[in-house]
């Protein structure tokens, strides 16, 4: 499968996807951020080249790189992206409506 169509596929199918590096830090605490909310968050690890480059794409050719979030098929950006949509109000209410928020 091509990088740009798998990029494509994986935030179709699933409605939180983090994509990041191995070993991130700040992919740790976007997770952990989005657990301690109630939502389970597909995480996946780039290879890096077409992947990187796929991904940018995806995100509207402004990407900001990689931890990179999308939530219902948007892209939200990196950590500073999450905090946003969170501290603003509107990260739980998106979930909720997704049916992405566990229990």
């Amino acid at each position: 499968e091509a990088p740009a169509a798998r990029v494509g596929r994986l935030v179709r199918e699933s409605p939180v996807v983090i994509f990041a590096r191995r070993g991130c830090c700040m992919a740790h605490v976007m997770r952990r951020l989005l657990a301690a909310v109630g939502a389970h968050a597909t995480v996946i690890e780039l290879g890096g080249g077409a992947e990187e480059e796929a991904l940018a794409a995806a995100e509207g050719g402004g990407g900001g790189g990689v931890p990179a979030l999308f939530v219902g098929g948007d892209p939200v950006g990196g950590l500073e992206g999450l905090m946003r949509l969170h501290l603003s109000g509107r990260l739980v209410p998106r979930l909720r409506e997704l049916g992405a928020l566990c229990a």
